[in-house]
């Protein structure tokens, strides 16, 4: 199979454990989630396209919290879609209505997902103690996982997989998910903790191998961790316990959905000592795609092409043409 980068069987051990209690952790936490109604809304929202129709998504999370995607699909489209749902990076939101559009110009029904507290202000409550903050995220709520804050961003991740899959324009048997940084972290995590997706797209993942991370990069926002435990020496334990509980390597081992996967071997910011390990414990069929000239852009719109091409493999959107059915280019 060709790729643009370089395909490689990796043998990357994981010094990271999982929790006895994290298939209970994560149940529970889901199941408390999906107790509440999930409050779907989708608004027409106007733009000049003519060919993409874009709505003004709101469904309810994590605890309640109202959170905020955009949802864009081929004009007049009436289905049965293949969904893909994304994330962004660290400190991103969903953006602005026309930020990229290349899914549903594929023939997808794109959701893309503000996390909570990040971004422009869209979805800006979190917890009780305040709304938007602009740097600490991944050190918020480090002294258990039940207070953790990737608990509720992972959990709003499960509901916006259920949302897509719950519009009757979208196949729910063919969504998949996909986010690059701290979204490939987050579509990680939710391959293994959605079970039945049909295919996950995971660029560059932050949150995998975090016993390390702090060791392995001094970039932010791993650099938060150091900085973490470095001012509260007396917490690391407690806080490498939590961390367990959201270590893409974990998720990656409940995972069943085919997966690509990609890293420049240069990255300083998830370094490819965190990314490999997540690879090689993925527990369904993958792919990682390697640049060894790159950081932590990896291949850029070269991987953006190789996504598309994997995704229409598996979701059959839109038949590839002969130059390319038999390959990812």
């Amino acid at each position: 199979m060709r790729v643009h980068g370089e395909i490689s069987v990796v043998d990357a051990l994981t010094t990271q454990t999982e929790p006895e209690d994290f298939d209970a952790f994560w149940s529970d936490t889901i199941a408390q989630t999906r107790s509440l109604p999930l409050d779907l809304t989708l608004i027409p929202h106007p733009t000049r396209l003519t060919q993409v129709d874009v709505f003004d998504v709101r469904f309810r999370g994590y605890g309640g919290t109202e959170i905020r995607a955009w949802l864009r699909v081929p004009h007049g489209t009436d289905g049965p879609l293949p969904g893909m749902v994304q994330f962004f990076g660290y400190g991103n939101g969903r953006g602005h209505a026309l930020r990229d559009l290349r899914w549903a110009a594929a023939g997808y029904a794109h959701l893309v997902v503000d996390a909570r507290g990040q971004g422009h202000g869209d979805t800006d409550d979190d917890h009780a103690d305040g709304g938007p903050s602009a740097g600490g995220f991944l050190t918020r709520g480090l002294r258990s996982p039940q207070e953790y804050y990737y608990r509720r961003v992972y959990a709003d991740a499960v509901r916006a997989v259920d949302a897509v899959r719950s519009l009757d324009l979208v196949d729910a048997a063919r969504v998949g998910v996909v986010g690059a940084s701290q979204g490939g972290g987050i579509a990680l995590a939710i391959a293994g903790l959605v079970p039945d997706l049909a295919v996950a797209v995971i660029q560059a993942p932050f949150l995998c191998e975090l016993d390390r991370a702090a060791t392995l990069s001094v970039e932010h926002p791993y650099a938060l961790l150091t900085q973490y435990f470095a001012d509260r020496r007396g917490d690391a334990a407690a806080a490498l316990d939590t961390l367990r509980y959201f270590d893409g390597v974990n998720h990656a081992k409940r995972a069943t959905a085919p997966a690509l996967l990609s890293t420049g071997m240069l990255d300083g910011i998830a370094p490819p000592a965190t990314v490999l390990p997540a690879f090689h414990a993925y527990g369904g069929p993958k792919t990682v795609v390697l640049w060894p000239y790159n950081g932590h852009e990896a291949g850029g719109d070269l991987d953006e092409e190789n996504a598309l091409e994997f995704a229409a493999l598996h979701l059959a959107a839109r038949a590839p043409s002969p130059s390319t059915s038999d390959s990812l280019r």
